[in-house]
């Protein structure tokens, strides 16, 4: 019905057009700008959290242990946008300000780091006690150890689902444009605001964001057909 209704109107199928069109640009400089940027950046520093989060889960330190374990329990027993909202609307009331883009970091970052610590987590638990014994017996320390033999073989069984945690990332920071982030989703949200087009630009935003994703899923198929032919050999 929706459909026929434009079609049959030439004149309201061409402003369509016309917004697609001129939105299209706005859009993508979000996405170049914002999007892009908040899940690179965001995602490097939760990997970094996330390493530090899963060692201090495996240590024998209890202390490590409790402190990485309270931190994982709060990050995935917390939505996401709510951990975002406490950060950029609940600190400035004791004092604590943060903008927009800084503020989104930290949160995807945090949100990142205790999902992706379990990934690395079972990944260190995967490799076989006899690496560690090796590296042991060929007088290498316990650091020596992790970073020389255990971490490397880590890394390529973590490869797929943390490329499943960046793709999933470049969607997730949508939730941003509720904390003021002009990235992709609040430039739609602000053009439809004012053309009242809302579902051609969310639909095309929608559109924007499966691209960016396919385009991600290819480079994780050939990345993860490297990693098959290198522990193939």
């Amino acid at each position: 019905m929706y459909l026929n209704n434009i079609l049959n109107d030439p004149e309201r199928l061409q402003r369509l057009i016309d917004i697609a069109q001129s939105s299209l640009l706005p859009m993508l400089k979000g996405a170049l700008y914002y999007t892009l940027p908040l899940t690179f950046i965001t995602f490097t520093l939760g990997l970094i959290i996330a390493i530090f989060t899963a060692l201090a889960r495996i240590s024998t330190i209890k202390p490590l242990q409790w402190m990485a374990r309270f931190y994982v329990s709060i990050i995935r027993g917390t939505p996401l946008l709510v951990q975002l909202f406490i950060i950029f609307y609940g600190l400035p009331s004791v004092g604590i300000t943060i903008n927009p883009f800084p503020a989104a970091v930290i949160g995807f970052s945090l949100n990142v780091g205790a999902y992706a610590s379990e990934v690395i987590r079972a990944a260190i638990l995967s490799i076989p006690k006899g690496q560690w014994e090796a590296g042991y017996t060929i007088g290498m320390s316990y650091s020596q150890t992790l970073k020389r033999i255990i971490l490397p073989q880590a890394a390529r069984v973590s490869v797929p689902p943390l490329s499943n945690t960046f793709i999933s990332l470049v969607k997730d920071t949508s939730l941003a444009s509720l904390i003021l982030v002009t990235e992709m989703f609040r430039k739609a949200q602000e053009i439809a605001a004012t053309t009242y087009e809302f579902l051609l630009l969310y639909t095309e935003a929608a559109l924007l964001y499966w691209i960016i994703c396919f385009l991600l899923s290819i480079a994780q198929q050939k990345i993860e057909g490297r990693l098959d032919r290198y522990i193939a050999k």
